[in-house]
């Protein structure tokens, strides 16, 4: 089943194609942050952690409150299922092609041993 066109910036895949959106989601998942600490995490600039976690916000993948002064960030995973939904169609072909490759390792180690 295709799945329809999104804006890009809307979508799910997009935001995890970035390596740097992915360790922020990462080091989002089991602790509230400032945008800081994320600074400080990835090594890259505030705009550049700015903009990746406005991309994270916008398909739902990061949450974020006010905590005084400062704005809290964390993972949140649901949105992923979409993902997790796609490459599940794919599952019968890496499971047959394990499979082969078990069944070619089985033959070449009974040649061995004859």
């Amino acid at each position: 089943m295709a799945m329809p066109p999104q804006k890009a910036t809307s979508d799910v895949f997009h935001a995890i194609a970035d390596p740097n959106r992915r360790a922020l989601l990462g080091f989002l998942a089991n602790e509230s942050r400032p945008v800081g600490d994320c600074v400080d995490e990835l090594g890259i600039t505030y705009s550049a952690v700015s903009q990746h976690l406005s991309v994270l916000r916008e398909v739902g993948l990061v949450e974020s409150k006010a905590h005084g002064r400062k704005r809290l960030y964390r993972s949140r995973f649901e949105p992923l299922q979409a993902v997790h939904d796609w490459t599940a169609l794919y599952r019968p072909f890496w499971e047959n092609r394990l499979r082969g490759l078990g069944e070619y390792l089985n033959r070449q180690e009974g040649e061995e041993q004859e």
